[in-house]
């Protein structure tokens, strides 16, 4: 389910995904499919984490990052479940194919 909130959102950023919900800054993103694919591919990653462990991991791996890039966008890239979103946003099939558990081929060290 799909919500505007230009208030959810934070800054510098377009959207923000917490199950089961999908939360856009503006109306007109609702069309930009790749921008909803790459929050789709969140939403098969925090069902299948059990929600909150994603959500730990997630954080947990960001702070590993931040001490790694000493950048917070640098660090934000290049957390395994937003590498996996990313990398595959455009293939808007994805999702269809997608292995359980895929996010952890992104954990291996590899700059975005």
């Amino acid at each position: 389910m799909i919500f505007i909130s230009k208030y959810l959102v934070p800054k510098g950023y377009t959207g923000m995904t917490i199950y089961p919900f999908v939360f856009l800054k503006s109306e007109n993103l609702r069309a930009n499919a790749v921008l909803v694919n790459h929050e789709k591919i969140h939403l098969k990653q925090q069902l299948e984490l059990l929600i909150i462990p994603f959500y730990v991991f997630y954080v947990a791996e960001f702070l590993i990052r931040l001490l790694q890039y000493r950048n917070w966008q640098k660090a934000y890239r290049n957390i395994s479940f937003e590498r996996e979103a990313y990398c595959n946003q455009t293939n808007l099939e994805y999702i269809s194919g997608r292995s359980i558990w895929s996010f952890l081929k992104y954990l291996r060290h590899h700059d975005i």
